[in-house]
């Protein structure tokens, strides 16, 4: 079978182009013989005016050109009045469709020149009359080509003029006549720089619109900028202000029963209360900072692609889930293996465990883009100090080019750590691999257990582990 392409130069119009010789005869069937509709594009002045002119041409070409040939090539009077209102209809179907309008025009010209001729020979026309193309039926068949040159494809048009001087060629080189005056030559050249000037204003107006188009992106940008750098000025006074006193007072409330002489049950109970109460509001205020830091305005909530047409108010993915989640990476076509150590000794916050498990499912996700059929390891640990995360994979099985945009993820996982005070250390390993060390303090206060002499549980075997060097990686 050939090779068929498509070019396509506006949404709709679609012609196949083919690579062996024959094939521009179905590309020309395809471009000229069409009665698709191609209307005007919209005006900024009276829509309708530029109408009106055309019908009020094709009347005066309707006229004028019954009247050439009744006087000037001697036709029939019902024949003359025929040919010219095809002339005419053809350049008022031009208005809605132009490429029907340009064969009516052609057919209805090639008519006119070939019964002229008859009368050219036989000396009934008057001597040195304009043939095979007379003024009125070069200005109507220049408004066709102009009507269609402004909506079709450039090529369209092109081929349209070409057809147009071939049929002038082969009735005046070919066919011929006597005792005439030719006017095939000035003919199409007039419908040359016709339809290069409505390609020519074609262009402009579609680089106008493209502008435009282009114009309206720029200024939504910018606007989203500018309500995202207003999100973070505020994220910035509510972090240095409003934590800043909620944290004195948790740590006021804290010391407050030791400065007291037996201080009294009440006593305790209250200022637990408030230190208790202080530390809520502290864990709200970093899930709002989150959601003000966010460069999706249109997903808040950090639910990110597996969120995707979730509900804000849907359960968020917790601890629990992580069985899911790696099972859904070795479906994936990941080795994936869980090494989970520890109890936590009580329930993490809400934000602790979403935060746990988004970390997870983004290295995760980095390792089916960067390492696919790589070994991946993920270790939790429960520590006294909070959770310990560590994602590890081998080096990939092929080599695969880099992502545009390679990093957000990271960024988005240190993010995510540095709000509740924790951190995310992701390198490569010498051998190929990569590894990601993450830690979420239990209550949000910023520790780094990798500088800490910080160890499991009693009886736990898990220990603290090093950012991944090559040692230890699958």
């Amino acid at each position: 079978m050939p090779r068929v392409d498509h070019v396509t130069e506006t949404g709709r119009d679609r012609h196949p182009e083919g690579s062996r010789p024959g094939d521009w005869l179905r590309v020309l069937r395809a471009d000229l013989w069409t009665f698709r509709a191609d209307p005007l594009p919209p005006f900024l002045w009276l829509r309708w005016l530029p109408h009106g002119l055309v019908c009020l041409a094709g009347v005066i070409v309707l006229g004028t050109s019954a009247s050439l040939l009744d006087d000037t090539y001697g036709q029939n009077a019902q024949y003359a009045l025929l040919m010219s209102a095809g002339q005419g209809a053809a350049v008022v179907l031009a208005l809605w469709r132009p490429v029907p309008a340009w064969l009516l025009s052609t057919a209805v010209s090639v008519a006119i020149a070939l019964a002229a001729r008859s009368q050219l020979i036989s000396g009934q026309s008057a001597p040195d009359a304009a043939w095979p193309w007379a003024a009125p039926g070069v200005a109507a068949h220049s408004l066709v080509l102009l009507l269609l040159a402004l909506r079709v494809p450039t090529r369209v048009a092109f081929e349209a003029l070409a057809v147009t001087a071939l049929a002038t060629y082969l009735v005046q080189g070919v066919i011929g006549a006597s005792r005439y005056a030719g006017t095939g030559v000035v003919a199409v050249s007039v419908f040359t720089v016709v339809v290069l000037l409505g390609v020519a204003l074609r262009g402009r107006r579609e680089a106008r619109d493209e502008l435009g188009r282009q114009t309206t992106i720029t200024a939504e940008e910018r606007a989203r900028r500018t309500v995202l750098e207003e999100r973070s000025r505020i994220a910035r006074e509510l972090h240095d202000v409003v934590a800043h006193h909620m944290s004195v007072i948790s740590i006021q409330a804290q010391v407050a029963p030791h400065l007291v002489d037996d201080p009294s049950d009440e006593l305790k109970e209250n200022l637990a209360g408030i230190r208790q109460n202080a530390l809520e509001a502290l864990t709200e205020l970093r899930r709002v900072l989150g959601v003000l830091r966010s460069e999706n305005p249109e997903d808040p909530y950090g639910l990110g692609e597996s969120g995707a047409g979730a509900a804000p108010d849907a359960p968020q993915p917790t601890l629990d889930r992580l069985d899911a989640l790696i099972e859904n990476t070795r479906a994936a076509g990941l080795c994936v293996t869980a090494d989970v150590r520890g109890e936590p000794r009580r329930p993490y916050p809400p934000g602790v465990e979403l935060s746990a498990y988004r970390i997870v499912q983004e290295a995760l996700s980095n390792a089916l883009r960067h390492a696919p059929g790589s070994d991946v390891r993920v270790r939790v640990g429960h520590v006294p100090e909070g959770l310990l995360l560590e994602i590890t994979n081998s080096r990939p099985e092929r080599a695969v080019p880099s992502s545009p945009g390679a990093g957000h993820g990271l960024l988005g996982m240190r993010e995510r750590a540095a709000m509740l005070g924790g951190y995310v250390r992701a390198r490569p390993a010498p051998h190929g691999g990569f590894g990601v060390v993450a830690f979420l303090p239990r209550d949000g206060v910023a520790r780094d257990p990798l500088d800490e002499d910080v160890q499991g549980p009693p009886g736990a075997e898990y220990t603290v582990p090093e950012p991944p060097t090559g040692e230890g990686i699958p």
